[in-house]
């Protein structure tokens, strides 16, 4: 196993940078708790909804609106793991997910690539991905493989199933995963059972993280309930990661998207819970600013670094392994 260092504990030495004080990190998560109770979230499937009513929040069919009381919240935080262990094909590549460990991915998901022999640009295909997985693999700065490229040379529908194989066959580190929606969990999961020889070894040593992402603001969409719901009864982590963008799907303060992101994040995470409780989640985060002039996503800009910096401050609050967006 992988020892991953820490980050952000106090010391003598060093450098930190913490957005919020402590008493800030609290408006916060108070805030979000008032958004959750009194707005809510919109979640899309019945299912969810069920699970959502099963665990005494208030559920309005008609609207599909949940408001989720405080008390719920705060029970779901506390019943999800502040410790998890992400597995590779070699168990010299687990990694430890905990309360002041930092490890490090590669980003995703790109849609084109530099072709290595022509230095031609075009659209990514699936040996791509295998290709780039294998040179991740050899990366010892790596720590888990994210879907670098997508497979664009297959169906749209199965993409996340293809690009899933191509992962688990070139990597012996943990892989984080972006299934398109339940379907292709389950049979993701399939795979792993056949590397892995049963459920029961995916269960007890979870090589991939289900990514999966609300949409802003404030909405549970189908794929991402159902993502969250069989990763939770698989017994495999699932990453609940927001997009917000700040002046435009949320408010332009960095304390106005904080609360609307932990407010989607949170919601995952709950339904996570009332679907299995101690089930493994991670919070997660590619929230950024957008960028007025193009309506675009600026990625890796300063305000995108304040960003991650203030979500790296709530999951510490929270005691929740993070899965958040660099540059």
């Amino acid at each position: 196993m992988k020892r991953n260092l820490f980050a952000g504990r106090r010391r003598s030495g060093g450098i930190g940078l913490d957005v919020f004080t402590d008493d800030e990190v609290q408006d916060i998560h108070l805030a979000t708790l008032e958004v959750l109770d009194r707005t809510g979230v919109w979640v899309e499937i019945d299912e969810a909804l069920d699970v959502f009513s099963d665990g005494g929040c208030v559920v309005d069919r008609e609207t599909r609106i949940v408001r989720i009381p405080p008390h719920i919240v705060e029970d779901a935080i506390r019943s999800a793991p502040a410790s998890i262990t992400l597995c590779g094909r070699d168990p010299a590549n687990d990694i430890v997910l905990e309360d002041g460990r930092v490890g490090f991915s590669n980003f995703g998901e790109g849609v084109m690539v530099v072709d290595p022999y022509s230095g031609e640009l075009r659209a990514s295909t699936k040996r791509d991905l295998t290709d780039i997985a294998r040179l991740v693999d050899a990366l010892p700065e790596v720590d888990v493989f994210e879907i670098a490229v997508g497979a664009g040379d297959v169906p749209p529908a199965t993409a996340s199933i293809h690009n899933h194989e191509a992962a688990i066959a070139g990597q012996t580190k943990p892989i984080s995963g972006g299934p398109l929606d339940g379907r292709a969990v389950r049979i993701s999961l399939a795979m792993l059972e056949a590397v892995q020889g049963s459920a029961d070894a995916v269960r007890e040593r979870p090589m991939m993280i289900m990514g999966t992402c609300p949409v802003s603001p404030l909405k549970l969409v189908g794929d991402c309930c159902e993502i969250v719901i069989e990763a939770a009864r698989a017994g495999v982590p699932s990453c609940v990661l927001s997009m917000a963008m700040a002046g435009g799907s949320s408010p332009v303060t960095l304390a106005g998207t904080l609360v609307t992101h932990n407010a989607e994040v949170l919601a995952g995470i709950v339904l996570a819970q009332l679907t299995e409780r101690g089930s493994k989640v991670l919070y997660g985060s590619s929230t950024t600013a957008m960028d007025l002039r193009l309506a675009a996503a600026s990625v890796g800009s300063p305000e995108c670094a304040l960003i991650s910096a203030g979500v790296a401050q709530l999951a510490r609050q929270y005691r929740l392994p993070s899965y958040i967006a660099g540059a």
